[in-house]
């Protein structure tokens, strides 16, 4: 019997918590650490507020160059081809709109 996959890739994200840090760190730092901590702060929000769609884009990216790809990022076979190689576990639709997010982007 053939088995189905789902698409499996969550986007996970530690920007609410990472902020949160900041903004403690802020709060407790001296003068001198305020202007780094803020800048650091406004860095993370500004990655926080990224669509998972984006981060799945880079995802993809970066799994089909860890295969060595370095064709364009379209949906063509061979990029999808790519992901699957990096990635056997995702299902051939999963690949395909993996790669669709990823130009879309």
């Amino acid at each position: 019997m053939w088995g189905r996959k789902e698409l499996s890739v969550l986007a996970l994200r530690d920007a609410d918590e990472i902020t949160r840090a900041l903004r403690e760190a802020l709060t407790e730092a001296g003068e001198a650490e305020r202007p780094g901590l803020t800048a650091a702060l406004e860095i993370a929000e500004r990655v926080a507020e990224r669509p998972e769609r984006e981060l799945r884009g880079r995802w993809v990216r970066e799994q089909r160059a860890s295969v060595g790809y370095t064709g364009p990022d379209d949906e063509s076979v061979r990029a999808v081809r790519a992901l699957r190689q990096a990635r056997p576990e995702l299902s051939l639709l999963a690949a395909v709109q993996l790669t669709r997010d990823a130009v879309r982007e």
